[in-house]
């Protein structure tokens, strides 16, 4: 097997080392691998965390990649742009191969049509240096979906530019590896930004709904045409899901979102963001008396020469949801009573990994083990939820700076305290937990030759352990040369 994964690897590497086409300009080919090694049988958070889904959670691994992209620009004033994209990776002792990026972009000026699997961040935060976006962070494998948008703010008509707006409406497909597998992903959000100086405020609403899918012991879930716009519209209605033993979910599907607002002031030197995001599950939770939030500073110096390049500094704290009504009738963030999985794809949070899920928790705890879908609607309900850990707080700092001329260090701190569920779980009282990572990445004097370390620390009461990596990546860019 470890020599059919790397015989995979190098036959897909040799064609693109040999191209010369007319759009070479545009072309990126980049192949790479990294060594991961723990001293317990998982690696610690930040190694792992928001990395697309592409370093495996285990004692050790290598896992292995070649990207490719390219573009094209065209029209009478260039204003339409291809773009397409793969990245191939193996990993899990050469046993898996996968692609985590496989799209196709097109687009006229600021709007997109997008299709296929491409890495996406949802949210107003820092992708570097963030502890993850509450809407989708970069956690897991990225979802195939058929996007249409404005991913970039795009000036109001008649507002003479003071009003600016952004957002997209995506379909996607969950795949199998969920309780309710071939479920349907409904996903759109919108944002409204003031000014256009210095300083600017913005605010956006995120929506998201899993529906759809089917499975033998569950009665025939509808999805109609009606049932999609059911969904897109967040109407009360029977998808179906209807059992002897349950209340009738009041709208079809799993759903959720995220609202969020902020200020940001550039300059020509720097730039700084202040932004809160509130998560909800249901209506109940759009209520100036959810308190919930994931709030931070970001600071980015764009001065050539700069030390600091950026940093980041983020509050979480999601313990109250909905506390103001009765236990029964309180949100669980990232849970769901039918789609028992949650806001999880092929075993990975989709959104902040800070919160704890099965795969990740079966580590932590004695009495935690993943899902066993192929089990009974009954038997897998009484195991009590997916996502074990949704009621935390805490704080981030995230630094990235410059040290010379060929190093660039990364440093991520992370403290939090973790509560549980309110349904009974292996959590039982605040346990404490921090996360470290330290990484360095060299320009080697070979052109496109990068060499990355890291190190990455946890410790506290659900999690002690320690871990490596060791990366190398070339870059093959024949239009830069």
């Amino acid at each position: 097997m470890k020599t059919a994964g790397i015989a995979i690897t190098i036959s897909l590497l040799l064609p693109f080392s040999a191209i010369h086409a007319q759009f070479a300009d545009s072309l990126e080919v980049r192949t790479g691998t990294r060594a991961t090694i723990a001293t317990k049988d998982y690696q610690p958070l930040w190694l792992t965390a928001n990395k697309f889904g592409t370093i495996s959670d285990r004692k050790s691994d290598l896992s292995t990649y070649i990207r490719a992209t390219n573009a094209h620009t065209f029209g009478p004033e260039q204003n339409w742009r291809l773009q397409y994209g793969f990245s191939l990776y193996n990993n899990n002792n050469f046993r898996r191969n996968f692609f985590e990026e496989a799209f196709v972009k097109f687009a006229f000026k600021k709007l997109e049509l997008r299709v296929g699997r491409y890495e996406e961040i949802i949210g107003e935060v820092d992708p570097e240096l963030s502890s993850g976006s509450l809407g989708v962070s970069g956690n897991a494998l990225p979802i195939p979906k058929i996007s249409i948008g404005l991913k970039e703010y795009a000036p109001v008509p008649f507002t003479n530019g003071w009003l600016q707006v952004k957002g997209q409406f995506s379909h996607g497909w969950m795949g199998r590896n969920q309780f309710i597998p071939y479920a349907f992903l409904h996903e759109k959000n919108f944002y409204l930004r003031i000014g256009k100086k210095k300083l600017k405020a913005y605010g956006g609403i995120q929506h998201y709904a899993v529906w759809g899918g089917n499975r033998k012991d569950l009665p025939k879930i509808k999805s109609s045409f009606k049932d999609y716009m059911d969904v897109v519209l967040v109407k009360e209605g029977d998808d179906g899901t209807v059992l002897t033993d349950q209340v009738r979910p009041n709208r079809p599907g799993d759903h959720r979102g995220v609202l969020e607002g902020g200020l940001e002031w550039e300059n020509d030197n720097f730039a700084l963001r202040a932004y809160n995001q509130t998560p909800f599950e249901t209506g109940q939770g759009v209520d100036f008396k959810n308190t919930d939030h994931l709030m931070g500073l970001s600071f980015r110096d764009k001065r050539e020469g700069a030390v600091l390049l950026q940093a980041t500094l983020e509050w979480i704290s999601t313990k109250k949801m909905n506390d103001w009504h009765p236990k029964q009738y309180r949100e669980s963030y990232y849970n769901n009573g039918v789609y028992l999985t949650g806001w999880e794809y092929e075993n990975r949070i989709i959104g902040t990994p800070l919160f704890t899920n099965r795969s990740r928790g079966q580590y932590y705890f004695d009495n935690i083990q993943p899902f066993d879908y192929s089990e009974k609607w009954n038997v897998i309900r009484n195991k009590g939820w997916n996502i074990i850990n949704n009621r935390v707080s805490g704080i981030h700092l995230g630094a990235l700076y410059r040290v010379g001329s060929v190093l660039q260090g990364k440093t991520m701190l992370t403290y939090t305290k973790n509560f549980g569920t309110y349904d009974p779980g292996p959590i039982k009282a605040p346990l404490s937990q921090w996360y470290a990572l330290q990484q360095v990445r060299y320009s080697a004097p070979v052109p496109g030759l990068t060499l990355t370390g890291a190190v990455g620390l946890d410790g506290g009461d659900m999690s002690k352990t320690a871990g490596f990596m060791l990366g190398l990546e070339w870059l093959f860019a024949p239009g830069r040369r």
